[in-house]
């Protein structure tokens, strides 16, 4: 059983974390583990992504927003954008999924595989992206 700290907080008090470690750390043993490994594989995924706080969730940024990840009192929340969702509809059929989100059961290990292949697949996706941008700008300025 979670304590009130481990559950999401309302809007109109949410906590306010100033890092991931701040975050993990405000959860119970069993949950503080799972994120550090989720934590760990999105850093394997993209190493040269950076760590934030966006939406009062754990973020990583590579060109923009690559994934978000958050607890829950019977889920984890992972947020690999809509691009991510399609991309694996197949191998997410064992779990609740909606446009831009994936729940993964709290009592169940997580995929990690999966989940790394999410965050290569968006990190690629948000490279390209961004090289397509400086390619438009570029040649806006001949």
């Amino acid at each position: 059983m979670m304590n009130g700290k481990e559950q999401r907080l309302t809007d109109a008090n949410k906590a306010a974390y100033a890092s991931i470690d701040e975050y993990i750390a405000s959860f119970h043993p069993e949950t503080r583990a799972i994120l550090q490994k989720l934590r760990e594989v999105i850093r394997e995924a993209a190493p040269d992504a950076t760590e934030k706080i966006s939406y009062q969730m754990p973020t990583f940024a590579l060109h923009g927003n690559l994934v978000h990840f958050a607890a829950y009192p019977h889920h984890i929340g992972f947020y690999p954008a809509p691009s991510g969702i399609d991309a694996f509809q197949h191998e997410l059929s064992a779990y609740k999924w909606s446009k831009g989100a994936v729940q993964f059961p709290i009592d169940q290990p997580l995929p990690y595989g999966l989940i790394g292949k999410m965050v290569k697949f968006r990190a690629a996706e948000n490279r390209e992206q961004a090289a397509a941008k400086k390619s438009k700008k570029n040649a806006q300025r001949r």
